[in-house]
């Protein structure tokens, strides 16, 4: 902790309440619950934190017992991207399911019903929705974590997804502004740059967020993305420009109209990290305009509390960040705090039976199925299941489970699996992974997963390898499907959560595993 100059007890307050932390371990430890006491609002959940519903409200309600308006954020958008089910696969499909579907009554019951969940758990601030246009389909981290390509369906399931958590009393948090869809760079490990002009921005990226601000979004999530039209310098988590002149301004000056809460992605991401520093980062951020920091998905302790603190506490006493751009910070939230203490305080519609599975219902209905030369015959025997794993994402984690073999050793018992990545299929060569893959399988029929076979050229050479040996392999495509289908048949599943996972394991199988 650095040493400052004698600081009121109002600035302290305020800077540790822009704060949005994580911690590690499935209870609170004792500096958190201080710093809750000294002025900390808000509190990250990740799937570290998790271990079952029953914990995580015991969690909730231990730190409520100290600050009882704790605001209680979590990263759970479904499908890929889970927390509440970090190690099983989530029980609710993802955005692009749900897109493929383009059903935004499903899709606002999907978030209610999801939505409930958090609240039920003491959760009431979700970081989702995923609002970005995914326009580039080589994007290596949105993906099937968005509704779409086309901005008016991304508008309306981000507004319906934005009204059916609120509707269950948590906070929805429209991420990542102003689009993170046309990158080719994950902001984890590097700066994006968007290059398109403020015309395309207007009619492509910012359409879902304007639907969100229409629709209540009580967030925002800003993006670490470089856009020359906005800002040449600086990225948008960092950008007066994008936050106050864009999504703040009024729609008379050209601007979203945003009066809510805006929050920080990660500022340990190396897009902050390794261009601005952490705590550099934080204070250019709160000047730009931005509310809340969110921090702890890596640094997850009480030194960066205390040094993100301190150094706002500096650049306050420095001159450097206005007094009152903090007080206007830390009063935003508090009154997303306040809202979601009314909100818990009201009661919630009773869901309707079929809700407890709308998420398998969802599923099942966004699965597509393309015939090959000869008519699909489901299969009555065990299979064989080769999945061609990628590595996973940071923000989907290498934890939460993906595949087909769980599922389908339900309805075929005796199926067998085996998996193979980048690293040991450039190791074994195509030819030989194909050959194992043929000699483990045997005379099982062959059931090939791949996930965003389009960006990986070793998955397509692998498939490609299988199907000429084994012209009746099944191909399920579980991520993106952007290549032009193949298999007998091909089943994309628009995402890689268990209940997709169950959805295409019904369609190999022929029937449905609850009958």
């Amino acid at each position: 902790m650095t040493t400052l100059a004698p600081a009121s007890t109002t600035l302290l307050r305020d800077a540790l309440a822009v704060l949005q932390p994580g911690f590690v371990g499935t209870t609170a430890p004792d500096w958190l619950l201080r710093r809750l006491d000294d002025g900390l609002t808000s509190v990250g959940l990740f799937g570290r934190n998790i271990e079952s519903p029953e914990q995580l409200t015991a969690l909730t309600a231990q730190l409520r017992a100290v600050r009882p308006d704790v605001l209680v954020a979590i990263d759970e958008e479904g499908g890929d991207v889970t927390r509440l089910e970090v190690r099983n696969g989530s029980s609710f499909p993802g955005n692009l399911a749900l897109g493929a579907v383009d059903d935004p009554e499903l899709t606002r019951t999907v978030a209610q019903e999801l939505g409930r969940r958090l609240a039920a758990c003491g959760v009431n601030l979700n970081w989702a929705p995923s609002a970005d246009v995914n326009s580039n389909p080589d994007n290596p981290v949105i993906g099937v974590r968005s509704f779409g390509a086309d901005p008016e369906l991304v508008a309306r399931h981000t507004a319906a997804y934005v009204e059916g958590m609120q509707a269950a009393g948590v906070a929805a948090c429209t991420k990542h502004f102003p689009g993170h869809g046309d990158t080719n760079v994950d902001s984890h490990h590097a700066l994006p740059r968007i290059d398109v002009g403020l015309a395309t921005l207007g009619v492509r990226e910012l359409v879902p967020f304007r639907a969100a601000v229409a629709a209540g979004s009580k967030v925002v999530m800003s993006a670490h993305i470089l856009l020359p039209a906005l800002d040449a310098d600086r990225p948008a988590t960092l950008s007066h420009a994008a936050l106050t002149g864009l999504l703040r301004a009024s729609a008379e000056r050209g601007g979203l109209g945003f009066d809510g809460l805006i929050v920080t992605d990660a500022v340990e991401m190396s897009a902050i990290a390794d261009t601005h520093g952490i705590e550099r980062g934080t204070v250019l951020a709160l000047a730009a305009g931005a509310d809340a920091i969110c921090v702890g998905g890596n640094l997850a302790d009480e030194d960066i509390v205390l040094r993100l603190r301190d150094a706002v506490v500096r650049a306050v006493q420095e001159g450097e960040l206005p007094a009152e751009r903090l007080a206007d910070a830390a009063a935003r939230v508090r009154d997303l705090a306040d809202w979601t203490r009314r909100a818990a305080a009201r009661p919630l519609p009773e869901p309707a039976p079929e809700d407890a599975e709308v998420g398998l219902t969802a599923a099942r209905r966004a699965v597509r199925v393309t015939q090959g030369p000869t008519p699909f015959v489901p299969c009555e025997e065990p299979v064989y299941v080769a999945a061609c794993t990628p590595v996973a994402n940071n923000a989907v984690g290498d934890e939460t489970p993906w595949g087909l073999a769980a599922e389908l050793t339900r309805l075929l018992p005796g199926t067998g699996t085996g998996s193979w990545s980048q690293t040991e299929a450039e190791a074994l060569g195509v030819p030989a992974l194909a050959g194992q893959v043929l000699a483990e399988a045997g005379d099982r029929r062959i059931v090939a997963v791949v996930r965003d076979a389009h960006r990986h050229s070793w998955m397509a050479a692998a498939l490609d390898a299988l199907l000429a040996a084994r012209p009746d392999t099944v191909v399920v495509e579980m991520g993106l499907p952007q290549a032009s289908p193949v298999g007998a048949p091909h089943i994309a599943t628009h995402g890689a959560a268990r209940v997709c996972a169950r959805a295409a394991a019904e369609v190999v199988a022929g029937r449905r595993a609850d009958g």
